[in-house]
């Protein structure tokens, strides 16, 4: 058990018993494509080493990790955990990367690294690309071709039939398309009269994100529009019960949970019925102590969150209490 190392998102967590003598090194767990271990060295300092498994990709494209680290003692009334700068270096070996850290304590420690970024650094001597967010599936030329026409007709509002009010401006968009990826609006379009439902009043989104959800809806988003207004689409989403569209905003939440932004996220959660979302979150916040990241902005969260909520964040406490 001393071995092993949790992740969620792209944080990484591993419990220790550190001694006065201490030599070990954790299991393998992944992030990204590559497997990774930890190993720390006690002597007069603590040293942390990561680095990725000299495996085939490790060796064929190696990664560029923009990382940080802490490690918290785990005994005591004083958590104030020792803390590194951000890290962004090639890592191929056991080498490349150590941290001392200048303590004399010992006893159990949490050590969590958390990656910021990783890139894949291509041997060729290209440009390094990040893995997050990562690009689409490669394509038919059949698909490709639909997507270039459906592109043009939002684009250009080729036989557009159905004007979009946004609260700052107005688009264009075709009935088919829009009926045929939400059951909301084909009811729409279906239970009133033709004049009356030639203008849809999206008055909740701005002009930007409802275009991305045209874009989404019609097959020619880019990875960085869906991160940018993945928030305003989750919402639109729910309302227009476009389900793979939610699903794969929550899945896109899910993986960049940090202290940043863990309690918006909680929110976003139970507004949405996210359960996997929200799973995520109370265990990023009590099962890997995260809490105490956030200990100035909970008074204020516990304020306004709902009963139910609350009643959950307090049982998780007491689950982690019994795994402590």
């Amino acid at each position: 058990m001393e071995a092993k190392v949790e992740t969620i998102s792209r944080l990484v967590q591993w419990k220790i018993e550190i001694g006065p003598c201490t030599l070990k090194r954790s299991d393998p767990f992944k992030m990204g494509p590559w497997t990774w271990n930890l190993s720390v060295e006690k002597n007069r300092h603590i040293y942390i080493r990561l680095f990725p498994e000299p495996t085939r990709i490790a060796k064929e494209q190696p990664p560029i990790a923009r990382f940080i680290l802490r490690v918290t003692a785990t005994g005591g009334l004083n958590r104030r955990p020792y803390i590194s700068q951000i890290h962004e270096r090639l890592l191929r070996t056991s080498e490349d990367f150590v941290w001392p850290v200048e303590s004399t304590f010992h006893g159990r420690f949490i050590i969590d690294v958390e990656f910021l970024d990783l890139k894949v650094c291509p041997t060729n001597g290209g440009e390094a690309t990040s893995i997050w967010p990562c690009g689409g599936q490669l394509q038919s030329l059949a698909t490709e071709s639909a997507l270039r026409c459906l592109s043009r007709m939002l684009n250009e509002s080729i036989h557009a039939d159905v004007t979009i009010k946004t609260n700052d401006g107005t688009l264009w968009a075709h009935k088919a398309i829009l009926s045929a990826s939400s059951p909301v609006f084909h009811s729409m379009f279906v239970d009133n009269l033709e004049e009356e439902s030639s203008t849809v009043n999206i008055e909740d989104m701005s002009l930007d994100s409802c275009m991305t959800l045209l874009s989404y809806l019609y097959g020619t988003i880019n990875q960085e529009e869906f991160w940018e207004h993945r928030l305003s689409l989750l919402g639109a989403a729910n309302k227009y019960d476009i389900i793979d569209l939610k699903n794969s905003c929550e899945e896109s939440l899910m993986e960049d949970i940090n202290s940043g932004n863990v309690l918006e996220r909680l929110q976003e959660a139970c507004l949405y019925k996210l359960d996997k979302l929200k799973k995520g979150c109370m265990t990023y916040l009590f099962a890997f102590g995260k809490i105490y990241d956030v200990k100035d902005e909970i008074q204020d969260f516990f304020k306004h969150a709902e009963r139910e909520l609350v009643v959950d964040m307090f049982q998780e406490v007491l689950a982690a209490w019994k795994q402590a």
